[in-house]
Order: C-alpha cells, then structure tokens, then sequence
C-alpha cells in the first residue's frame, strides 16, 4: 500500500512539475507573439494547430490585420489632406495675387472713372472665383467624407433641368450659344433636386465655357426601364478618349484647357452626386466634334 501511494506521489509530482514547465512555456510564446504585434512583425506562432494558444495566435493575426487596415486608412487620410491643402493653395494662389494687384492699381487717384470701373470689374471677377474654389472645396470635402445627410426623393426631372438651365443662361447668351431642351414627358426619378441642378449646372457651365460663340448646347432626356439618361451634347473642342476617365478625378484639368479658367472640381463634384444618388456620368467624345456628357439617375418604381 505504501507503494501505491509513493507512486501516486511521484506522479501528482510529476504532473504539477510538468504543469509549471508548460506555464512557462506558454507563457514565453504568449511574450513573444506581444512583441512580434507591437513590432509590427507577422505572427509566426501558427494558428492552425489545436490548443489556447493556436487559438490565441488566430486572435492575434485578426488584431494585427485590423491594426494594419488602421494605420493604411490614417496614412491615406494623412495623404488627402496634404494633397487638398496643396490643391487649395494651388487653385487660390492666382486670384488672390490678382485681388492685390487691382487693389493696388485702384489705389491710383488718377485713374479715369472708367479705368476705374474696369478693374473694379476684374477685381470683382476674381473675388467670386475665390469664393466659387472655397465653396466648392467645401462641398467636395462635405460629400467626401458624408458629413452631408444626402437625402433624394421621387421628384420631377423637370423642374430641376430648368433650374440649371436658367443658371447658366445668362453666361450662354453672351457668348451667342442657343440652349436647346428637346421636349420630353413628365418623368419622375430619385434624385435630391438641388444637387442634381448642381450636377447639371457644371455639365452645363463647361459646355458653354468650352463651345465656340454661335453654336448650339442639345438636352435630350431618354428614359430606358430602371434609369433615364439626360444627354447635355456641346460643339466644343471634345476630349480625347485618353481623357474621359481621368476628367472625373479631383483637379484634373486637360493640357487643352489650360488657356481657360477652371479648378478641376467640377466635374468631380457631378461624379460624387450622382454616386449619392445611385447615379453615374458618362462622356462620349471625339475631338474637334464636340462631347455629350450623360447622366443617368434611377427612375421611380
């Protein structure tokens, strides 16, 4: 009998010895996986086997992964702001320089009063085109990061084309170009109606800035079984077809642009809307022919 409990002894002994040297042992793996997370090193205890700490190393690769997808989206965050930072004194830099220049010019008590109205006019130009950077950069931002509670709703088409229309006539009459809307039937879409003149508005506002004086600015609107398209056709330069992805991105101008004013937002702005709505825009194009840009938005069930 007492060699039974010698043996029992002996083997309690044993397994508590051995528990202890597992402890340390997990304990050792457990240390090490910390440092390999906290050096941003792969976690190289595998997670395939069975066992608390297999299921621990599992845990580990998934925080790893998280923390890595962190770190990428603040890098990325990090980059856009530099680059909107750059862009906006890029985009402001000109006007601003021209602002201190009529300022300084209308300083002169010798000026005629028609010099003087002159570069009050200039002077007036160009304060608005900083308040039109400034506003669009603020939307852009707004609707990048959905600070706005985009709302659409089933609404008349019709009224919101009239609204960008009506927007950009005076500046069409002067350069002597005919807006022409080819009549279409009530048609009701999803849409948000003052972002969508919007939309519409710098579709429009290109067209007339690119078209030559005299020629003619088309609307079709065509509805097809779940979206209808709204066609706005210039006679403009075109684009070349290397360009008709890249005019939708964030300050892209085209190098045949350059002798006109503009920021490379606009377009951006119509791309982001109409992503809001469930929309899209698309250009077909060829040059020295003239582009049709088209919106599509969904019609209403």
């Amino acid at each position: 009998m007492e060699a039974v409990f010698l043996g029992i002894a002996v083997l309690c002994t044993g397994f508590a010895f051995w528990e202890r040297h597992r402890s340390r042992v997990m304990y050792r793996e457990i240390d090490r996986m910390m440092d390999e997370i906290l050096s941003a090193e792969p976690v190289t205890i595998s997670d395939l086997k069975e066992g608390p700490l297999s299921a621990l190393s599992y845990k580990a690769r998934r925080l790893q992964e998280r923390q890595n997808l962190e770190v990428s989206g603040a890098s990325r965050e990090k980059e856009q702001v530099k680059m909107l930072v750059s862009n906006m004194s890029h985009q402001l830099k000109t006007p601003l320089a021209n602002v201190r220049m009529y300022g300084e010019i209308l300083e002169n008590q010798e000026l005629s009063e028609e010099q003087r109205r002159h570069f009050f006019g200039k002077l007036r130009r160009q304060t608005e085109k900083i308040q039109w950077v400034l506003t669009s950069l603020l939307k852009m931002v707004r609707l990048e990061q959905d600070v706005i509670t985009f709302e659409g709703k089933d609404a008349d088409i019709k009224p919101t084309l009239l609204q960008a229309v009506n927007s950009i006539y005076e500046k069409a009459d002067k350069k002597q170009i005919q807006i022409q809307v080819e009549k279409f039937p009530s048609l009701y879409l999803w849409h948000n109606p003052s972002w969508t003149a919007e939309a519409l508005e710098n579709l429009l506002e290109n067209a007339v800035k690119y078209s030559p004086s005299g020629s003619t600015i088309t609307i079709r609107v065509k509805p097809y079984e779940m979206y209808s398209e709204l066609q706005i056709t210039d006679q403009g330069a075109g684009i070349d077809k290397a360009e008709e992805t890249e005019i939708f991105k964030r300050f892209y101008r085209s190098p045949k642009a350059s002798e006109e004013e503009g920021s490379g937002i606009g377009l951006y702005l119509v791309k982001l809307i109409l992503e809001k709505e469930k929309g899209y825009v698309t250009v077909d194009s060829q040059p020295g022919h003239g582009s049709t840009f088209s919106v599509f938005l969904q019609n209403c069930k």
